[in-house]
Order: structure tokens, then sequence, then C-alpha cells
């Protein structure tokens, strides 16, 4: 080989180098999933057996995870608090339909914050803070939407859906329509700082998924049960684990997507549900489920990686809260941050990269309807009264702290 083709060569992977430093030392992308009605114990990462969920998982494996994470016991309060970084009802989000699942127009948005300092945003899916202007998605900082606004839709195969208020036609099932169009904006704006929300309608019902993935579950056995089993409709279960399945596979994509664009070092990724599961089924012996205030109700799982940035393995044993993600992600992305009213979150980034943080102690409201539960980081009083040592009895099974 002559010199010259060889300096050529050399050039060529110098040039391809640096192209991967300057996109690590820039602004971090960020990637927010959110999963509709997927309880905690809905993957493998947690110890469920029923199914196989290993890219989603990776994400732990790569970054961090906590070890008790809160959400609000449905999807809109839920979806309004990592939006604000405030308590649901604070931004007048009190229901799901009839208007109390509209976003009080006077609250700043995370989409918001980013955009005001240069980043592409973008949400692909499910929204329920609004369905019309100026409750609209692209009304509230997204430059970009594609899927729907209201709590749940009726197929999920190439349905009617909207992209940026226009009516169109979906092309093939809904979570890969999702994650493509997704993928489309990431690699359009991948010379600039960007935002992707990505809030998946599934394993939410009509519990449809393609055949390929159910022939995988339908005859598997269910080794993992809800701690009362006969209340669990083994059908159901299963659908919602091979949508859950259908989702990790759409999560490998993604993460191949950024490797490929090497964008992957440069991008912080979060996974986590809105509420818990929506049907009876092995929740790791929690009590609740979705729309109740007890701990199965409530529980998330919070995965965030971030290569190079974060620690990788590490387990968080404070309480912490969907209404931190907000003040956290400015946090690490490093935008000034300046909300015009106080929030309810705190930024966690102390929990990721310090040894010995000193972290107060807190208390995180869950509230439903008439409902009210509140969490300390040892203990959990009951919408009727209740106080519970969720160290000794995490599955909420006996009162060990009478309350007058």
């Amino acid at each position: 080989m002559s010199r010259t083709i060889a300096g050529f060569i050399f050039m060529i992977a110098w040039s391809c180098c640096l192209v991967q430093v300057l996109k690590a030392q820039s602004t971090p992308n960020i990637i927010i999933i959110m999963a509709d009605d997927q309880g905690w114990g809905d993957l493998s990462l947690h110890g469920n057996v029923n199914l196989s969920t290993p890219n989603i998982d990776s994400l732990a494996v790569n970054g961090v995870q906590f070890d008790r994470f809160f959400v609000d016991p449905v999807c809109s309060p839920t979806r309004a608090a990592l939006l604000t970084g405030r308590y649901a009802v604070r931004g007048g989000v009190y229901a799901t339909s009839a208007g109390g699942e509209r976003l009080d127009l006077d609250e700043k948005t995370l989409p918001e914050y980013f955009e005001s300092v240069g980043y592409a945003t973008g949400a692909f899916g499910k929204w329920h803070n609004g369905m019309q202007p100026p409750y609209h998605p692209n009304c509230r900082g997204f430059d970009e939407f594609y899927g729907f606004c209201s709590g749940h839709w009726g197929s999920y195969f190439s349905p009617m859906l909207e992209h940026n208020g226009q009516i169109i036609q979906g092309d093939g099932y809904l979570p890969d329509d999702l994650t493509n169009r997704a993928m489309d904006f990431i690699t359009q704006h991948q010379d600039k700082p960007f935002l992707v929300y990505l809030p998946f309608p599934t394993p939410h019902a009509p519990m449809q998924v393609p055949d390929d993935w159910w022939e995988k579950v339908k005859d598997r056995p269910l080794l993992n049960r809800h701690r009362n089993p006969e209340r669990e409709d083994t059908t159901f279960t299963r659908a919602a684990l091979a949508m859950v399945e259908d989702i990790d596979w759409n999560v490998g994509r993604l993460i191949a997507h950024l490797r490929k664009l090497h964008l992957e070092e440069n991008t912080i990724i979060l996974y986590l549900t809105d509420n818990g599961p929506n049907s009876w089924r092995w929740n790791g012996d929690m009590k609740g489920r979705k729309a109740k205030t007890d701990e199965g109700g409530v529980r998330s799982p919070l995965l965030i990686q971030w290569k190079g940035q974060l620690p990788v393995g590490k387990t968080i044993q404070p309480i912490a809260s969907v209404h931190d993600l907000l003040p956290t992600l400015a946090d690490l992305a490093g935008i000034p941050f300046d909300p015009p009213k106080p929030l309810d979150g705190k930024s966690l980034k102390s929990l990721f990269l310090e040894k010995n943080t000193h972290w107060p102690e807190r208390l995180i409201i869950n509230q439903w309807g008439d409902r009210i539960s509140v969490r300390s980081q040892h203990s959990r009083l009951s919408h009727d009264g209740q106080l519970f040592d969720m160290n000794a009895d995490p599955g909420l099974r006996s009162t060990r702290f009478p309350c007058a």
C-alpha cells in the first residue's frame, strides 16, 4: 500500500473519530420512553420469568435504576407531572376525561424549556393532556407530533392518527410505527440536540398484538402469578406480556439506531411507566394496580442510561417521583432553568454522581379521586389511615404502625 493511500485512509479514520468526539462533547440529546399501563413487575429485570425484556433491562445494566420510583395511579396526572415538575392537580389535571386531563395553559412544559435553548422537540405516541389547541402538543413545546391525543385508541393496526394536527393513516402496528417516526426524527436532527418523547400506547387496552408476538406467549407457562391468582385473567396477562416484549424490541431498535448514528454516548435515555398494571398479574407481591394509591398502583421502573457520564449498574435507594424528572434533565443537560412557579420535584443528579449524598427525608403524595396515600422512605400511609412499615411489610399485608 502506498504512503498516499495509507495517509488517505488515516485521515478518513481520524475524521470519523473526530465527529464522534465532537458529538460526545456537545449538549446531550434526551429520549423519554413511557409505557402505558405496564406494571413495575412487567420486566425480566425485576424478576419476572414470564417474559424477556433484554433491551429495556440493558438501560439499567448500562446506567442507573431507582429501587422505589413513584408515578400517579393513572395516566393523565403522571404525564402532567412529567411535563411540569409539579403535582398534576396544581396544573388543573384531576381526571382522564371531560376536560380534567387538560394541562393549564400557564404551566411551562418540559419541551418548552428545551425548545427555548435550541433543541428540536418531538413527541410520538399518546398525549392525553388536552386534544385541541391550545392544549395540543404542538402548542405546548413540541415541534413535531405524531400519534393521538385522547386517553385510549380503538385499534393498533394502521389506525387513523394525526401528524401535526392533520389526520393521516398509520402504518402498521402502532408501537412499531411510532418508533419508526421517532427514529426518522432523530436522523433528521442528528446534528443538533434533540428531545424525543416516546409515550407508547401499550400495553393499555385494547389487548391487540401481532400474531408473531402472540405465538411466542400463548402457550408459555406463567410461573410468576398475582399474589391472589384466582383474580388473574391469564389470557389478558399473556397479551400484556406480548405487548411489552414488542416494546422491548422497539427499544432495542432505537438503541441500535443511536449507535449507527454515533449518538448513543451523547444521549440520555429514560424508561418509565405511567401507572401500575392494568390487570391483576405478577407485580412483585405488591398490593394494588392501576387506579389504586397502594404501592403496586404507583411504583414504576425508572431506568436512565447516559454512557460515559452516569455510573454503570447503580441502584439508587432514596425514593423519587415523576415530578423530579424535569429538574433532573435540565440539570444534567446544563440548560438555563428558572421555573416561573414552585416545583414539587427536585434534581436527582447528585444521587447519580455522588457516593455519599446527604438526601433529606421527603414525602411523596399519591392521589386519585378521594383516595390519598403518602410515602416516606420507610413508610406508607394508606388512603384508609393505616401506616405501613415498607421495610418489614412491602406487600402492605399487615398494619405495623396503627394510626388513631
